[in-house]
């Protein structure tokens, strides 16, 4: 007889809080639980299914607790092998006036995150034949002539060449800019950067024209499409877009680092472009992410053949290394030409920083969420893969920003950051500005 699935939780220092443990689901029978050698045949399940060590585990609970103290904005970290949990712990502060901690069951701004989501809605209504992806965007919005030949396709890949909506926007009528306003700046636009389909070049704007584009062909908002399509059939609670005025359960607060070492709020109300949707508007917990994370690795909800498609290239970015972006994800595929060997996203926005890193292949993932945007994480993750001796050597890491300026932002495909601004800041000058 098939046994009833049980979640063990490893637990460190006799901790139940669900901050810092290490859980595994197993089909063990029920009735072993009370035994007293299922301890030592859990860890030793625990080491054979996951390959790692209890000791690689406890290195990588040090080096999280070197970067983030209790007593500061922090991060929520989860790392999954072979569709289980192995590591899930946070640290830090999820607020500084509350002194409140940080939880799995937080939400973050998930930043540039949000694009897979958006990916996915869209994706979602192209295989219903809502549209084509090579339909021009002229065909559902008034755009400049030079904009309108756009195809849906380039749009979602990063080739489209669209102009920065951020110099575009009058800033002295917008106080929380919203995709609308994405397309109101966009009438203002002249010259694509480059003919549509022959580069890459990173692209807020174009998800913002994606969300408005899911708007027109299923007749709801944005919000509400996620909702009913994505959140509640994972069974998804709390997580929403950002609305103003509308309450967020559960949230986390943004910051920065100043140069006098003290944390500032960066959040909405810091910045102009915080608040656009479909680039990057989505608020989430750690635990729920995980269940969008296993529904795509899976298969169990969402379709394989958008899967596929958004895990293929589509752009070659251009680097010494073979990094493409598909939809909502850079892509590093395998020598097929096919498969994905690495796919990963970063998001930036304000004081959020996070990371999503999967290899497919081995059922391997790691996703770190945080409220500090001083910290590193794409090299966070290496380091946590060599901990692991994870191979990641096709994982391109961001190294200093300034050298990829030509391409900005390759890397930490963000809205906002402390060096380059993609976003006004209040009193922000405009010639700081840096597009992406």
């Amino acid at each position: 007889m098939m046994a009833d699935p049980v979640e063990v939780k490893f637990k460190k220092n006799n901790q139940t809080n669900e901050n810092s443990i290490f859980c595994l689901k197993l089909n063990v029978p029920s009735q072993l639980i009370n035994m007293r050698i299922l301890s030592r045949f859990l860890i030793l399940q625990f080491i054979f299914i996951s390959g790692f060590s209890q000791s690689a585990v406890n290195r990588i609970d040090s080096l999280m607790k070197s970067l983030y103290q209790p007593d500061v904005p922090g991060a929520v970290i989860a790392i999954e092998l072979h569709h289980n949990i192995i590591f899930k712990k946070s640290y830090g502060l999820a607020d500084i006036n509350s002194q409140r901690s940080i939880t799995p069951n937080d939400n973050f701004n998930i930043g540039s995150l949000t694009k897979q989501f958006t990916a996915y809605a869209l994706l979602d209504l192209y295989f219903k034949g809502k549209f084509s992806l090579n339909d021009s965007i002229g065909k559902f919005f008034k755009l400049p002539d030079t904009l309108s030949g756009i195809r849906i396709s380039q749009l979602l890949s990063h080739s489209s060449g669209i102009p920065d909506h951020y110099l575009l926007t009058d800033t002295n009528k917008v106080k929380h800019a919203t995709d609308k306003d994405v397309l109101t700046a966009l009438q203002r636009a002249g010259s694509l950067y480059f003919i549509s389909g022959t580069q890459y070049r990173y692209s807020n704007t174009a998800y913002c024209l994606l969300g408005l584009l899911i708007e027109k062909l299923s007749g709801m908002t944005y919000p509400a499409f996620l909702q009913q399509q994505i959140f509640v059939p994972l069974g998804i609670k709390d997580a929403t877009v950002f609305q103003i005025n509308r309450r967020i359960p559960h949230r986390v607060t943004g910051y920065d680092l100043n140069k006098n070492g003290k944390f500032i709020r960066s959040d909405a109300g810091e910045s102009i472009f915080f608040s656009t949707e479909a680039d990057g508007g989505i608020y989430i917990s750690m635990n729920n992410y995980l269940k969008w994370c296993e529904a795509i690795e899976t298969g169990k909800f969402s379709k394989s053949k958008m899967i596929h498609y958004s895990w293929q290239g589509h752009t070659y970015v251009g680097t010494h290394q073979d990094l493409w972006y598909g939809c909502g994800w850079f892509i590093q595929q395998k020598n097929d030409g096919q498969s994905p060997e690495i796919i990963y996203h970063t998001g930036f926005n304000g004081g959020f920083r996070t990371v999503v890193f999967m290899i497919p292949s081995q059922e391997f993932c790691i996703c770190i969420f945080s409220n500090r945007s001083d910290i590193d994480l794409e090299n966070l993750v290496s380091k946590i893969n060599n901990i692991l001796s994870i191979d990641d050597n096709s994982f391109i890491k961001s190294g200093p920003l300034e050298s990829f300026i030509h391409s900005w932002p390759i890397f930490a495909p963000c809205k906002e950051t402390r060096s380059f601004s993609t976003s006004f800041k209040k009193n922000s000058n405009a010639k700081d500005m840096v597009l992406n």
